[in-house]
């Protein structure tokens, strides 16, 4: 089982997680690179981050790809709905002039592909699973399934995510074994209650929404919280000093940098 060790929260637990790195590339090195692309994921390991997150969507003919928004429109020279182009479509566009010219022709790549890339740079990774509108189920089962078959049980630790609960139970079904983390903004009411059923082993919040004092007291519940997207270095330790598992940020190098 990847991230060998992570085992989901229940009250009265404390939850290990060995092997996670307390600062995590956004989008691979969002600020610095291309987000979602395989040039983010190189960048993010040349500026020194052993751990990666990344989004992932399904194209029309359901193959599972690196992207955050439900159009193509941001990130691309194209235009459109991701759930709407098949594969093929996607990957006629560039997904990195639009960063910089050095970038040019830089494709979308494909959930496996992106997993290849992390076990060469030897990566471990947060695969957020992104569905588009009424695609939670089946992009949670089909990332899940993707991740399964390529990701070996020695390789580095990785987790899945998801805002959608549906997607988070849909991963859960489809490979039980991989760890779990729930998304939201704020801490939702019903926190406690969510994590334990969809089996999660840790909770992802806004750093924005997080107060100090609401964070100390998860962290004594025994929860890893992970922060996003986390990028001044004064609240990025902040943060972790008040016991935060780990941030994620676009500026992976300044905020290493800072933490020395």
């Amino acid at each position: 089982m990847p991230s060998s060790g992570w085992r989901p929260w229940a009250p009265g637990t404390y939850v290990s997680t060995p092997g996670l790195d307390r600062v995590i590339g956004h989008r691979g090195a969002k600020a610095r690179a291309p987000e979602n692309t395989l040039a983010g994921l190189r960048e993010a390991r040349r500026l020194g981050c052993g751990w990666v997150e990344f989004d992932v969507m399904l194209s029309r003919d359901g193959v599972p790809v690196l992207i955050h928004d439900e159009t193509v429109d941001r990130t691309t020279d194209g235009r459109g709905r991701v759930a709407d182009l098949t594969l093929a479509e996607l990957r006629s566009l560039d997904a990195g002039a639009g960063f910089g010219a050095s970038f040019a022709g830089e494709r979308i790549p494909t959930l496996a592909e992106a997993l290849a890339a992390c076990l060469d740079l030897g990566l471990a990774a947060n695969v957020e699973i992104k569905p588009s509108t009424g695609h939670a189920a089946e992009t949670g089962r089909a990332v899940a399934r993707t991740v399964r078959e390529a990701w070996p049980a020695g390789g580095p630790p990785l987790l899945l995510s998801s805002f959608e609960r549906g997607a988070v139970a849909a991963a859960r079904d489809t490979a039980p074994a991989l760890p779990r983390g729930l998304l939201a903004e704020g801490l939702p009411a019903d926190w406690e209650a969510a994590v334990q059923d969809l089996g999660c082993a840790t909770l992802h919040l806004n750093h924005t929404r997080a107060a100090t004092a609401g964070l100390r007291d998860l962290v004594a519940r025994g929860v890893p919280v992970l922060l996003y997207t986390v990028n001044e270095p004064a609240r990025a330790r902040e943060l972790l000093d008040a016991g935060a598992s780990a941030v994620f940020t676009d500026v992976p190098d300044t905020i290493l940098a800072a933490l020395g």
